[in-house]
């Protein structure tokens, strides 16, 4: 009787990459986090992080809880605004200046997306940058471009983190972002530019503009997927060893539709997973990004991390 033929091709199908999981490196930012909130709750300060939602969008209003259940367990408040769908640009405004002008709230979320006939980037302007916890003011931008203080944007200062953690080396070596959004592609290619031992990377970013974008990314020795185009990183477009990090989702209902597929374990040498992957850090971040705000609010800096 022939013998069953060998597992060669289940073997080859395997996910051989070792997984970059998000929540290990969320924990040490919010462990910190914690420690400098005590510091500042014994100081008589309870740091505060205010939210708007704008609209009845189910995903969004989950993002909401859960940014206010992270608030609660860290010991924030969290004062919360609620706006209908058919609330005007002014009322938006309102809301922001009025959590602008509130000494005790020290940092300030806008939930996006907003509703259509809202200007979100409008609304963004109004926002007192230091309040600004998700690092995307025009004058918080300008300050990561210039290396001046100010809060990160949340999802690169995570990747930058994740990459830290893991022991994965950045220095030196050849970076290729596929996306060059405002909120991921375009801040990280700064960040990882910049002179620093979790960065001074060699940076390329590429787009679905590029015609031949698998060219740049082939070679890349960390791959950071950030085009918010489901699928569209597959195995041939990998170099073979390489670390990838998937940055860019789209949402189908609840359904998460990363940019990464996951046959991608069997080329890369690390991989984000498909769930939990950035998404921990970035939210870490965001509360780093507030307690470093209540911090030079009240003139108790104790802990902000070096650009």
């Amino acid at each position: 009787m022939s013998q069953p033929a060998s597992n060669g091709s289940e073997s080859e199908s395997a996910p051989s990459a070792r997984l970059l999981p998000g929540g290990p490196v969320a924990e040490r930012i919010l462990a910190d986090v914690a420690a400098r909130v005590a510091a500042l709750t014994r100081g008589g300060v309870t740091p505060s992080l205010a939210t708007v939602l704008v609209g009845d969008d189910d995903a969004s209003a989950g993002y909401i809880r859960i940014k206010q259940r992270q608030a609660a367990e860290l010991g924030f408040a969290s004062p919360h605004e609620h706006l209908p769908a058919s609330a005007t640009q002014a009322d938006l405004h309102a809301v922001i200046t009025a959590f602008n002008d509130d000494p005790a709230v020290h940092g300030l979320l806008v939930q996006h997306p907003v509703p259509k006939h809202l200007d979100y980037d409008r609304a963004l302007q109004v926002m007192d940058p230091d309040k600004d916890v998700d690092g995307m003011h025009p004058l918080n931008i300008g300050r990561l471009a210039l290396e001046l203080p100010g809060p990160l944007p949340c999802t690169p200062a995570g990747i930058e983190a994740l990459l830290a953690f893991y022991d994965i080396p950045v220095a030196g070596r050849e970076v290729v972002i596929l996306g060059r959004g405002a909120t991921l592609g375009r801040p990280l290619s700064i960040l990882l530019a910049q002179k620093r031992p979790t960065a001074n990377a060699a940076v390329t970013v590429v787009h679905t503009g590029v015609g031949d974008w698998p060219r740049y990314t082939r070679r890349a020795d960390v791959l950071v997927a950030a085009a918010g185009v489901p699928g569209i990183v597959q195995p041939e477009h990998v170099k073979p060893g390489a670390v990838v990090i998937g940055g860019g989702v789209r949402y189908e209902g609840r359904r998460l539709l990363p940019d990464v597929d996951e046959s991608c374990a069997r080329v890369a040498g690390a991989i984000t997973p498909r769930v939990g992957g950035v998404g921990p850090t970035t939210v870490a971040m965001l509360f780093r990004n507030a307690i470093t705000a209540a911090e030079r609010a009240t003139g108790s800096l104790v802990g902000e991390s070096p650009r």
